[in-house]
């Protein structure tokens, strides 16, 4: 018996006759007989005996109705997992992100996409991109959300949005700052570097390598966050990305952008073999939005 077999032979006995089990299922009365003939034809038995009252279940038709029910009941709950995923309705979302990107952005995106879907249920991590790949290989989720793509990886990615790095630092360090700061200006300043903190990092050491400056690196760190709470204790300033100096911002701290911009750009990743599904898919469009208007 294949699984239209079973829906046939469920709604007969469930509903006692062909005609309302054509009417349960919304197909022709001849469909049903034929099918349930077929059925019959197949098990080497009949499952119903013909009276002027109906249809009665045998006592083989008994004994198969309980598997038959299992089977009908899972098959129905699939189809109604597949309806709520369409609709946005139930589902865990299993998104991964770079701590700078979780202090804020992230959470921002989780709030707005739940006032649309509210039985999804969301299981986030942070991570540094060292363990990106790592994370997605060893299906511990389904979406990273990070700046780089890695080089040759087996990944498809979606391109966000943006970001850029900015200056983070106390007034009272710089009470004349101009609207854009070029880097030049921290030259002979205290100078918290990103050296270690991944890509972004990298990008801002070519840049000063570029510019051939040489700043007075007090202390080096691996997260930007950690970067904004030594700015906060005064150690010294910090360029930053714009997600972390946002979130850091308290009453006599303050951000400005470099001049010129450094900019980079923001990916969703997922394994090739493991496309981002409906739900999925509809949340990094939120993503995208909330980018846009950083």
């Amino acid at each position: 018996m294949n699984l239209r077999h079973i829906e046939i032979f469920h709604a007969v006995y469930v509903n006692g006759s062909v005609s309302a089990a054509a009417r349960a299922l919304n197909v022709s009365q001849p469909s049903v007989s034929k099918m349930l003939r077929h059925a019959e034809s197949l098990l080497g038995f009949p499952l119903f005996e013909r009276t002027n009252g109906g249809l009665v279940p045998t006592e083989d038709a008994h004994t198969l109705f309980g598997d038959v029910k299992e089977i009908q009941d899972r098959v129905h709950a699939l189809r109604e997992a597949g309806r709520n995923l369409r609709r946005g309705a139930g589902g865990t979302l299993r998104i991964l992100a770079l701590p700078s990107l979780a202090l804020e952005i992230v959470p921002m995106a989780v709030s707005q996409f739940l006032r649309a879907h509210p039985d999804v249920r969301f299981d986030l991590q942070t991570v540094h991109h060292d363990d990106l790949m790592r994370k997605l290989h060893e299906r511990e989720t389904d979406i990273a959300i990070a700046y780089e793509v890695p080089p040759a990886a087996p990944i498809s990615q979606r391109w966000l949005g943006e970001g850029e790095l900015v200056l983070l630092y106390r007034e009272q360090d710089m009470p004349d700052a101009p609207p854009a700061v070029p880097l030049s200006v921290l030259d002979g300043r205290r100078f918290i570097s990103l050296a270690a903190s991944g890509p972004i990092g990298q990008i801002f050491m070519d840049e000063l390598e570029r510019l051939n400056l040489a700043l007075d690196e007090v202390v080096s760190v691996r997260t930007f966050y950690m970067a904004g709470a030594l700015v906060r204790q005064g150690v010294g300033m910090s360029v930053v990305d714009s997600f972390t100096a946002q979130a850091c911002l308290t009453p006599g701290l303050s951000m400005r952008p470099l001049k010129p911009r450094i900019t980079f750009d923001i990916h969703a990743m997922s394994l090739m073999s493991r496309p981002p599904g409906a739900l999925a898919s509809e949340f990094l469009k939120v993503m995208e939005r909330i980018l846009d208007a950083a």
